[in-house]
């Protein structure tokens, strides 16, 4: 089978996790979604790991050759043997060249770019409507309603809307993605890897066409 490395883009909300757990439980590609890696590898205390909560600890975001260095880690592990989903890096062109030059030292490229694309206004509406119980369940005031109106169903108490979830600190990370993160779109798209998906849709329309671009792109690595 022929070797896959996919990176997903797109705006906060749009779903990306959604579809790459989606992708990767049906296909033989490690999920690398970065947050979690260096999460684990802060816990776990290894060599990255150590040199990454320094960094944390102070209050600093932690430099593009650690994370890259804690990719890389993955990459190699035979859980991505066949290849890869990358979720949360890089989020700017500069990242996306060190990347790429990374993997090339590895012997390994990028197949394809899928970007999930959300307009503003629908991600704000999205993660607005979320609400959150005192036990961590997680509402939404159109999709998953609760049965009394600002209530949660097992226990009664009033839902509540994370600092995150509203709609101008939403806007606020929506203006970081199209100043930082989107100039990846072009970048991409020169290289003659990216590959658009309509994240308005269902998201079982999502998946089925990201799951028709996965089937091209490996019979294109097939040739």
């Amino acid at each position: 089978m022929a070797e896959l490395n996919l990176i997903l883009l797109g705006p906060p909300g749009a779903g990306k996790g959604t579809q790459g757990e989606r992708l990767t439980s049906k296909e033989t590609l490690e999920y690398v979604v970065t947050g979690n890696i260096l999460r684990a590898a802060v816990k776990e205390g290894t060599d990255l790991g150590v040199q990454a909560k320094a960094f944390m600890d102070a209050g600093d975001l932690v430099p593009d050759e650690l994370v890259i260095g804690l990719i890389l880690e993955r990459v190699r592990s035979e859980e991505a043997a066949e290849g890869f989903v990358l979720d949360g890096f890089p989020r700017n062109v500069a990242q996306g060249e060190a990347l790429g030059e990374a993997l090339g030292e590895l012997g390994r490229d990028i197949s394809g770019v899928l970007l999930i694309d959300v307009p503003d206004e629908d991600i704000v509406r999205r993660l607005s409507g979320r609400r959150v119980s005192q036990s961590g369940r997680i509402y939404h005031l159109e999709h998953d309603p609760p049965k009394v109106p600002g209530k949660a169903d097992d226990d009664g108490s009033d839902l509540i809307q994370r600092d995150d979830d509203k709609p101008e600190t939403i806007r606020k990370r929506l203006a970081v993605y199209h100043e930082q993160t989107e100039p990846l779109v072009a970048f991409y798209e020169a290289q003659g890897l990216l590959h658009r998906f309509d994240g308005t849709a269902a998201p079982e329309e999502v998946e089925a066409q990201l799951r028709k671009t996965v089937s091209s792109l490996r019979l294109e690595g097939a040739i």
